[in-house]
């Protein structure tokens, strides 16, 4: 538990969520120098919804961050191949290396966030588990000047801080204190159920398409894998709610009879969780003293598995915005943010639609792989010109 009464007075900045946004963004602006506070409500080490996977911008930032190392040292399995499968018809793609990366993986959040974590902590991050933010601290012009916070056990404090970063997810209350408006709404959301498997082959990625459908098979830490299958948000409480097991499993099936007979012949651990959906946005996402980060100024759908690349993306655009400590630096942020997601937000809306068929969805593909494309060859620049990335 934390020593709520025990803060420095100030510091350059507070961040409210230590996931992989807040966490990554706490540790690069540490090692540009800053003095950061980083809370969370959860305890270290905990889990989250998650799809696990990284794709090449984010697996490249692991990487000229110095943490891949440890992620992978810790039972991360190499995704070297990915599987496309339209119906009966399935598509082989191996990662060719690009920009250094070799590979692509998928840690559990359990392993991410916690080495994301310790390398802020390392970079002398104030980390603090088990503090909410329940109000920002403002002047009379209305600028963000600091936080408030309380713990588990009720004790509260109220610390100055010179920005304050709000990587606090879709339900952010940095971006309801500050009043931050949502200017581009998606139209579309799908809903997911999920579990973890054992037992089953681990041979890369797979990602299945069916009229209506879609499955997903990512191999994670321990020698498991998470399995998921989705339908459109409509279809989530038909298929699902009176039965999440037998949805599950019929889900499988129309995706692929052969997924659903592995799954028959894999141990499931746990149990089975639903993600009912929720419609991306753009939120404003800075204002005097604050910004928002991650999942806290722009989601997308999860069927395109791309969120933590982007909250990776997200952190080394925003650490740089805040080190040149300008109004204008942050609007610029945005705009980069905006600029790099757009051709990402609406491939995954049409995709997230499920109104396609087979064809239509290969199409949809080639674009989403265009857009990543694009974006990785943005963030493999960072190197160039981006000093908290040396």
């Amino acid at each position: 538990m934390s020593d709520i009464q025990n803060y420095e007075p100030s510091y350059d900045a507070v961040i409210v969520g230590a996931r992989c946004a807040g966490a990554a963004t706490a540790m690069l602006l540490a090692r540009a120098g800053s003095n950061v506070l980083l809370v969370d409500r959860q305890q270290y080490g905990s889990d989250v919804v998650s799809t696990h996977a990284l794709m090449r911008a984010g697996v490249l930032q692991l990487a000229r961050w110095g943490v891949l190392g440890e992620v992978m040292a810790a039972g991360t399995p190499a995704v070297t191949q990915t599987a496309f499968h339209y119906g009966d018809q399935a598509v082989q793609v191996n990662i060719k290396p690009e920009h250094g990366v070799e590979y692509l993986c998928a840690p559990r959040r359990t392993v991410l966030d916690r080495v994301l974590v310790d390398a802020a902590k390392e970079a002398g991050v104030d980390v603090r588990h088990g503090v909410t933010l329940t109000n920002l601290q403002f002047a009379l012009d209305g600028q963000v000047t600091g936080v408030h916070l309380k713990d588990a056990s009720g004790k509260v404090a109220t610390v100055r801080a010179g920005v304050v970063i709000g990587a606090d997810g879709r339900q952010s209350v940095v971006a309801r204190r500050a009043g931050a408006r949502t200017y581009v709404q998606g139209p579309e959301s799908s809903g997911y159920v999920y579990g973890y498997f054992e037992g089953l082959a681990n041979d890369g990625y797979h990602w299945y398409f069916e009229d209506g459908t879609a499955a997903g098979v990512i191999p994670t830490n321990d020698n498991q894998h998470c399995v998921f299958v989705g339908v459109h948000h409509d279809q989530f409480a038909s298929t699902f709610r009176r039965d999440l097991t037998g949805g599950f499993s019929r889900m499988a099936a129309a995706n692929s009879p052969a997924l659903r007979d592995a799954l028959d012949n894999a141990r499931m651990l746990g149990r089975l969780r639903g993600f009912s959906g929720g419609c991306g946005y753009f939120r404003q996402s800075y204002g005097p003293g604050w910004a928002l980060d991650g999942d806290a100024g722009y989601f997308k759908d999860p069927l395109t598995a791309h969120g933590i690349t982007d909250a990776f993306r997200d952190a080394e655009l925003l650490s740089q915005a805040v080190c040149a400590g300008s109004i204008q630096a942050l609007a610029q942020y945005q705009d980069e943010r905006d600029t790099l997601s757009r051709p990402l937000f609406d491939v995954t809306n049409a995709i997230a639609s499920f109104q396609w068929d087979l064809d239509e969805i290969k199409l949809l593909h080639g674009q989403l792989s265009d857009a990543m494309k694009t974006e990785a060859n943005h963030v493999a620049g960072f190197s160039a010109y981006h000093p908290l990335a040396a």
